[in-house]
């Protein structure tokens, strides 16, 4: 758009905003423009016309003037070529339409049309004309998030292409389930019914009450005078919720994961079919598609979030910063100095305001206001409705005084800050609002304002600065929220609106206003009873447009349910993660404060301080011979000089090691290594001493560095030391540097030499970094080199030595900005460790001090001795753990490796507690009401048996630890109080056996509590109790979650007795209103089924009493029972019921009041227990503080080591029969020709295999799959032909087409020969699924998804156990509390608590939230309803308060927290395994086009390769890994002398003992698959933004070593080059004789590098021209004495140094560059065949 159309009127924001105007008039006029709104307001039929008329004018005119001013068709930007403007044209048509249609409905006085059957009404076509006109909303979007634009573009972009990967995922499986539910289950057809039922004629009267499906041959489930019989209903009559057909079974699978209805299912197909199936099925697809791949959909929200967070930020704010315009201090200067003051104390400071200010600023004045804000609260809150009451009571006049009180301090505060500043101040706002409220209710006496005062709870945030800051922290800015919660809403009304059009025609309770359409659709965003809204619409449309009906709705629960909920957790976790310069500098402080180990001991340990000292002393004088006697020593200081079994208490008593002159060196060290020279030096010569040494830098962390031994050295003595140190570091390094001159140059005296060399070096490195630079900026197409140049041109973070490579990158520090040059001169990685070491040390010396000055210390119990037999018995007995020998699987992988791993996880005698614990669980399973542990048997006895064996484990353990006084004592964690108090409970219930136990007794009680039993296992495996752990260390944030919820219910509960405390009751009998006529009995029908629809006139039912009470479950008349019926409802949970209650006694209005409350603690209040606990579970894992970068670094190894080459054979040579089989197999056309073969093969189970008469159609399809497997067949023979059957049956995935195409050969033939074809029918039905299953692996995106989802299955195996081992308790104290309540409304005999085995499948299902709170009311149960008796399980009454915390407890504990960690590990691993982006390095083409290069090297598929070819494996790389063999000829030396290093170290195992490596180990270096990919990775990545700052020092000292060890070789190979020129010019001299004595001596030179090492004559030729140089002199004397050793030997000494300059890994290859080309041009040709 050109500047003179920007400046027409017609794009002035006055007319843009007047326009959006008109379209949101339009709009409304759509939502107002219904029948029945019409019928109930007859005059919106004019208004809404001339609004349309008004509106369509106004937008024609903007219409006419844009093609005006843009053109039509033609000119820069048409108007028709504007998507945009043809949007705006077309929405003007449809209003214009619209007009004309309700022009004629007025000329015809029509309002609504009639049908002889209204229910089967088509929709009309003129009424769908106005369903196009609810998208003029998006005109208002467009104008409001101009601003924004790019980047909403950007995150929709991003975020919809995983979406679409994800939702193809979802749509896999459950087409994959709804095959299994078609041939599981089909129909379920089987009802209890009467004997004289008619089949074809079935009513309400005939079925059984409740409806009870069941199998065909069991009549068992039916009851007295029934039988079960096939009846035939339609699919109306069913409800569309069954496994009839594919399409059914696919509505009934996604309803089923929408944790809607689909315990009702299962419990159909239990008594349908058998349990197992019914059972397995449902289970497994609630955790998988409810659980695991629904969730995923969260992690493509948030992974799109936090790739866009900077565009986020520009858009919405930083989360970070306060933006407000206002400030609360200021700086004021007060003489000379400076000093922050409070905003309201730059007002006047004179007289009685400045009393004022000082006392709102005391702190007496701050408590005394939160202590009023709290009374006032809870009596508001605690205050009764009654009616007709005086005016004047107790709570009327406290409410006046604190009226008063609240009205002076905003009195107050605007005298001391003034009127400006008052209300600049947000906090001061909100206290001035509810002032003005609370007096205008105290003057006039508004009802719906006496709650109002209860909002000051929000002040008491105020009381804790740190749920101050988490309150901030978490909501963000409100920008930020607002928008989407405006965003969100805006969508509802734009649904609401859309299906108020198409089904406002039809008699539906749900669409025929635009307020019952907007409450439908608010209802399936909450997914609450969103099944029963979808069923009612379709029942009200015709059936030949039902199924589009259910898409419809499906696609929109679909994306409200994941896309919207997504949103609102990414927002939450945007606000909670950090800048990325904030995360790095926490990163530094991190590792600076790790330093500060917790050098105290345990304040049990501490107590022992505060005895005097009494040192245990040995006399020495019996054992030695004289005269005279000798003095008491320390016993300890006598062990340094005696022989001591070792064999006993290693861990509890600890030898005393020597001061050695390590630890002098060390201490000295620590002292002066800050400074950057001294440090160098000495490091070094420490680095020697310790190589040397008899202590190794392994053993620095045993040894022990005191204060006490550095304060005894004098400071003359600590210069000497720092003298001789330094000394000592820079002759090791001379020596050093001389030793590799000598084996370099081959003569130890040519320092001179050396030092020129290193100059020219220099100057030469100097300018490459320049040319590199130059060439840094036109580099976009790879990532290595730019990453080099970079790399080159940075100083390196590390201290200490400074390679030579690096000295002419010195002066370059001085241009590093100040914030990276502070990190380099405070992060000295070397000291920190050292402190770690001190740190360590002191710990170990205080306790050892203790135990030598204290006897008593480390003795359990005060009683038994430190090292007495019996406790090193049981020492031995208490620690005996398996240890796997490492080393000997290091070579070959031991077949039952994880095995021994699992065996080695825990001690033998924790293993042996775990199956004791184990064994008692399972009997405890047993248990039931009627088969109790008191009536004896093996329940009895396997009691007895487990409180033995914890009696002697309890016994071992308190022998070997102690009690609590000693470092490893039982009671040192809450695991071993657990372990204590479980033993206790068991012991006392053992002794208290008794056959009379009464409801809620102390026996009772001590049932419930051993219950905890299996709660041991926690304690004895250490994965499980790392997970209690980390759920506990984020307990913190989750309270603060609960405490604003539970605000925020108080708020909602005190307005709610407000309103409908009392008055709520009404009767039974729904026709009478008033208590006075809810009298005498009347015919109440019988609730039958909740998924048939039966029509019947005389329904069952029976005559009851009318009462006038309470809804059932939920009313308004207490707070207590007003926060319950709001913590029902915030789980989402019967909300629906209490809406239509409102709206039946007050009206629609008062719908609002809940949906608000839905709104604000589900939508907004759930979702931050999920963000809340996600990153928690990050920051336990340690990726909180990781930055973008980093992240993906992090997942980039991961995914490189489970990388893994193409199992792919060679192709074979030629162009023959087999070469063309092979191409054929690797046709991207004929893989696609494969997979659509399974997929119409999968389509053949559309209806279920069951072998009858009439099912003719079964015989066609199982014919058809024959036909299938043959072409199976044929593909597997192509590729046996092309591949060979060896080189086949390399890929797992040819395994899986091989085993099952053999199973279909044999069910062909077997379905060909037997007459019996129910077992080939199901057989059959089996082979298709597992053929279906093989398309994951043919397609990358379900690949990867379904990687994300097994992975996060195996890391959630330790959490699914812990939330298996926690239901199993709460399934254990369900037995005791509940287990024989007696039956209502949700317990019935297939959930109840009778055992523990269905007390699981009651809580599982509880987790889901289905109707989780109908069955704690029911388990609330109490007299006259039921029969009190004297023993627990005699009565049939529930309990109330056990019921309240054992149902809310479990459902916080498990639906908040549990099952959002698994939301956590998926968001983990989805970054890990699917990424679509290129932008990400190594994505999946990346990292597959390697796999293809990798092959054409590796041609015998051993996943190795030699060092030598890695040069041409790099040389074929393409893409953003291509390397230029000319023009990166030093990168290719780094990348290749790096690989061999990796080689030369996998090949260690060639050494032998005596230091010597042969030239044929020499030639056999290999390198595996990741090695190169891990280098690769390293080199293609800014190691400065990716790396931590651990791994960075090692990657940067690597790569200095490399390009310093390059740079030697290319020194040595220059060298080499021109002596031997010199040497052959002097040949040409010197007579023959004197030529075969140089050439003698020059072999020992030549010796100590292989044949192949040295350099061709092409080679010698490129640098004979740069030899100047005037080398001194060798004669005879440099060699006397040498030894020759054989032609295959090589020293190891020179294997350290010379032997690593190899020029066949630096030089060209012998390859030619064209060569090179033609292999990459034939890879490229390879490439597009794998593709």
């Amino acid at each position: 758009m050109n500047e003179n159309l920007r400046t027409h009127w017609i794009y002035s924001k006055s007319t843009r905003r007047f326009v959006v105007s008109c379209a949101l008039l339009s709009f409304v006029s759509v939502c107002a423009n219904t029948p029945e709104t019409i019928q109930a307001y007859p005059v919106f039929n004019s208004i809404t016309i001339f609004a349309d008329i008004f509106a369509g004018i106004v937008l024609s005119v903007e219409m006419l003037f844009k093609i005006y001013l843009k053109g039509m068709i033609k000119g820069d930007k048409p108007y028709f070529k504007d998507v945009s403007c043809v949007f705006d044209c077309v929405d003007t048509i449809f209003i214009w339409i619209s007009v004309m249609v309700q022009a004629v409905e007025l000329s015809q006085h029509e309002h609504e049309h009639e049908y002889e059957d209204p229910e089967i009404a088509p929709i009309l076509p003129l009424g769908l004309s106005r369903v196009p006109r609810a998208l003029v909303i998006i005109r208002a979007f467009r104008y409001f998030l101009s601003s924004g634009s790019g980047q909403v573009t950007a995150i929709v972009l991003r975020a919809s292409q995983h979406i679409a990967g994800v939702t193809l995922f979802l749509v896999f499986f459950i087409l994959l389930y709804g095959i299994l539910g078609v041939q599981m289950f089909g129909d379920f057809s089987y009802h209890c019914v009467t004997k004289d039922t008619d089949p074809r004629n079935v009513t309400l009267q005939n079925l059984a009450i409740p409806d009870t499906t069941c199998s065909k041959n069991d009549s068992s489930l039916c009851p007295e005078n029934m039988t079960c019989m096939h009846i035939h209903l339609s699919m109306k009559q069913t409800g569309y919720g069954s496994f009839d057909n594919i399409a059914i079974s696919i509505k009934t699978v996604y309803e089923a994961a929408s944790q809607e209805g689909w315990i009702f299912l299962m419990y159909k197909s239990i008594d349908s079919y058998e349990d197992w199936l019914g059972y397995f099925y449902f289970i497994f697809l609630i955790f998988f598609l409810a659980w695991l791949v629904k969730n995923v959909f969260i992690a493509v929200i948030i992974d799109a979030f936090a790739e866009i967070r900077v565009q986020l930020h520009s858009l919405w704010g930083n989360a970070g910063v306060n933006r407000s315009t206002s400030a609360t201090q200021v700086l004021s200067t007060e003489g000379e100095s400076w000093r922050l003051i409070a905003t309201e104390d730059v007002s006047i400071r004179t007289g009685i305001f400045e009393a004022w200010r000082l006392a709102l600023h005391s702190r007496y004045f701050h408590i005394m206001m939160q202590v009023a804000i709290i009374l006032n609260v809870s009596i508001i809150a605690f205050q009764p409705r009654l009616e007709g009451e005086s005016k004047w009571n107790f709570f009327s006049v406290a409410e006046l005084i604190f009226t008063i009180v609240f009205d002076v301090e905003a009195l107050m505060k605007i005298c001391c800050m003034g009127i400006i500043g008052y209300i600049m101040t947000s906090t001061c706002r909100y206290e001035a609002f509810l002032a003005l409220g609370t007096t205008v209710n105290t003057i006039f006496n508004f009802p719906f304002l006496n709650s109002f005062p209860v909002l000051r709870i929000i002040r008491l945030v105020k009381l804790s600065p740190t749920l101050e800051g988490f309150v901030y922290k978490i909501l963000g800015p409100a920008k930020k929220i607002g928008a989407l919660v405006i965003i969100t809403f805006s969508f509802v009304i734009l649904m609401s609106c859309f299906s108020l059009q198409m089904f406002c025609h039809k008699e539906s309770e749900h669409f025929g206003t635009f307020p019952q359409a907007f409450m439908s659709m608010f209802q399936i965003l909450t997914q609450e009873g969103w099944v029963d809204v979808m069923q009612a619409t379709m029942f009200s449309v015709s059936p030949e447009v039902r199924a589009l009906v259910a898409i419809y709705f499906i696609f929109y629960h679909f994306f409200t349910t994941t896309v919207v909920v997504s949103l609102f957790v990414a927002v939450i976790l945007d606000n909670l993660e950090l800048d990325e310069n904030v995360k790095r500098f926490k990163q530094l402080k991190i590792n600076e404060q790790s330093v500060d180990t917790k050098q105290k001991l345990p304040w049990r340990l501490r107590v022992f301080g505060r005895f005097p000292n009494r040192p245990q002393m040995v006399s020495v004088s019996s054992h030695l011979p004289g005269e005279f006697q000798l003095p008491r020593v320390r016993e300890s200081y006598m062990r340094q000089f005696l022989e001591i079994n070792h064999a006993s208490v290693t861990t509890t008593s600890t030898a005393v090691i020597n001061k050695s002159q390590t630890e002098r060196n060390l201490s000295l060290a620590s002292k002066i290594t800050r400074s950057p020279y001294l440090g160098a030096a000495i490091l070094s010569g420490l680095r020697v001493q310790l190589t040397g040494g008899a202590v190794s830098p392994r053993n620095i962390k045993r040894t022990e560095l005191t204060k006490n031994t550095i304060r005894r050295r004098s400071r003359c003595r600590m210069q000497q030391q720092n003298r001789s140190y330094i000394a000592t570091g820079l002759e090791k390094m001379c020596i050093s540097e001389k030793s590799e001159m000598s084996i370099l140059s081959g003569s130890a005296t040519k320092p001179n030499m050396y030092s020129n060399i290193m100059e020219k070096c220099i100057e030469h490195r100097r300018f490459n970094c320049i040319v590199d630079g130059k060439l840094y900026g036109n580099s976009s197409q790879t990532l290595l080199k730019p990453q080099y140049a970079l790399r080159q041109d940075r100083p390196s973070f590390r201290t200490g030595r400074v390679m030579f490579a690096e000295e002419a990158r010195q002066p370059d520090i001085e241009n590093i900005p100040t914030f990276q040059k502070h990190s380099l001169q405070d992060v000295d990685f070397k000291v920190l460790h050292l402190k770690r070491q001190e740190a360590l040390l002191k710990r170990e010396r205080q306790e050892r001090e203790l135990r030598e000055n204290h006897p008593l210390f480390d003795t359990p119990l005060f009683l038994v001795a430190r090292e007495s037999q019996i406790r090193r018995l049981c020492h031995t007995l208490v620690y005996a753990q398996f240890k796997s020998d490492m080393k000997s699987n290091k070579a070959k992988k031991h077949f039952f490796q994880t095995m021994l791993n699992l065996v080695g996880l825990v001690t033998y005698l924790d293993w042996i507690m775990i199956l004791v614990t184990i064994g008692s669980c399972g009997f405890m399973m047993l248990e039931t009401p009627t088969h109790r542990v008191n009536q004896g048997g093996m329940l009895l006895y396997a009691e007895y048996a487990f409180v033995i064996c914890m009696s002697i484990e309890l016994l071992l353990k308190l022998t070997a630890g102690g009690l609590f006084f000693t470092p490893k004592p039982i009671l040192k964690d809450f695991g071993g109080i657990l372990d204590c108090f479980i033993y206790i409970v068991s012991l006392t219930f053992l002794c208290t056996l008794s056959n009379s136990i009464p409801a809620q007794s102390g026996g009772q009680m001590l049932l419930v509590l051993r219950c905890l039993r299996p709660l041991r296992i926690f304690r004895l495996v250490p994965q499980i109790r790392n997970v209690v752990i980390e759920l506990f260390r984020g307990f913190k944030d989750i309270i603060m979650v609960a405490i604003l919820q539970v605000a925020l219910m108080f708020v909602f509960a005190s307005f709610g007795v407000e309103m409908y405390g009392n008055q709520l009751a009404a009767c039974n009998d729904r026709t009478k209103s008033n208590k006075e006529d809810c009298k005498g009995i009347f015919f109440q029908a019988v609730w039958i089924s909740n998924s048939l629809n039966l029509d019947s006139d005389d329904p069952p039912g029976f005559m009851v009493p009318r009462v006038w009470t309470n809804p059932r479950n939920f009313n308004f008349d207490t707070i207590g029972s007003a926060m319950l019926t709001l913590f029902e409802v915030l789980s989402l949970k019967g909300w629906i019921e209490v809406r239509d209650i409102l709206t039946e006694r007050f009206g629609m209005a008062h719908a609002l009041y809940i949906h608000i409350f839905v709104f604000l603690g589900s939508m907004v209040g759930l979702t931050l227990f999920i963000g809340v606990v996600i990153a928690n579970y990050n920051e336990n894992k340690g990726t909180a503080l990781l930055t973008v970068d980093q992240k993906r670094w992090e997942n980039l190894k991961c995914r490189l080591k489970l990388a893994q080459p193409l199992h792919l054979p060679p192709r074979p040579t030629g162009d023959g029969f087999r070469a063309k089989a092979y191409d054929l197999t690797q046709h991207k056309y004929f893989k696609y020709f494969i997979t659509i073969c399974i997929f119409l093969q999968s389509m053949l189970l559309c209806m279920k295999w069951v072998t009858s008469t009439k099912d003719i159609h079964v015989q066609y399809l199982a014919i058809s799959c024959v036909i299938f497997h043959c072409i199976y067949t044929i593909e597997i023979l192509i590729k046996w032909i092309g591949m060979t059957f060896m080189g086949m049956m390399t890929s797992w995935r040819n395994r899986y087409d091989f085993l099952i195409t053999v199973g279909g050969i044999i069910w062909s033939f077997a379905y060909c020969l037997l007459s019996d074809k129910t077992v080939a029918y199901k057989s059959g039905a089996c082979l298709i699924v597992l053929r279906f299953l093989s398309i994951c692996g043919k397609h990358a995106i379900l690949k990867m998804l379904l990687m994300t989802v097994a992975v996060s299955v195996y890391k959630s195996f330790f959490i699914i156990g812990a939330m298996f081992l926690l239901m199993l308790c709460y399934a254990f104290a369900g037995v005791v509390l509940f287990g024989t309540v007696k039956y209502g409304e949700n317990i019935d005999r297939h959930a109840n608590f009778g055992s523990a085995s269905l007390a699981i499948a009651v809580l599982f299902r509880i987790v889901t939230g289905e109707d989780w709170n109908k069955i704690m009311h029911d388990c609330m149960i109490q007299p006259p309803r039921c029969t009190e008796a004297n023993n627990y399980w005699e009565t049939d009454c529930g309990n109330i308060s056990a019921a309240l915390m054992y149902f809310c407890s479990f459902y916080v504990i498990i639906a908040y927290i549990m099952l959002n960690v698994l939301v956590a590990i998926i968001m983990e691993n989805f970054s890990l395994f699917y990424t679509m982006d290129e932008e990400i390095l190594l994505s999946y083409n990346y990292l597959h086009m390697f796999q293809v290069t990798w092959n054409l090297i590796d041609i015998k598929r051993k996943e190795v390769i030699a060092v030598k070819h890695v040069k041409l494996l790099l040389g074929l790389l393409e893409g953003r890994l291509r390397i230029d063999p000319e023009k990166d000829r030093l990168l290719l030396k780094h990348m290749s002398y790096e690989m061999y290093l990796v080689g030369r170290r996998h090949s260690s195992k060639h050494l032998e003992n005596n230091g010597y490596m042969t030239k044929h180990d020499e030639n056999n270096v290999f390198v595996s698959f990741h090695d190169v990919l891990t280098m690769l990775a390293y080199r293609s990545i800014d190691i400065r933004k990716s790396l931590q700052l651990e791994e960075l020092l090692i990657r940067e000292k690597r790569e200095a070593e490399i390009e310093e060890a390059v740079a030697k070789m290319t020194i040595c190979n220059f060298i080499y080059k021109c002596m031997k020129k010199i040497r052959l010019q002097k040949s040409l001299h010197t007579n023959h004789w004197n030529n075969v004595n140089d050439i003698q001596n020059e072999q020992v030179f030549i010796q100590s590098t292989p044949d192949e090492y040295h350099p061709t004559e092409e080679q010698d030729d490129d640098v004979n021209e740069g030899c100047e140089f005037n080398f001194p002199k060798t004669g005879k004397n440099r060699r006397k004495g040498m030894w020759r050793g054989p032609s295959n030997y090589m020293s190891g000494a020179v294997l350290a140094t010379s032997s690593l300059l190899k020029p066949s890994i630096i030089e060209n290859d012998a390859r030619p560059n064209e060569n090179i080309n033609q292999i990459r041009s034939w890879w490229s040709s390879s490439i597009e065949t794998e593709h």
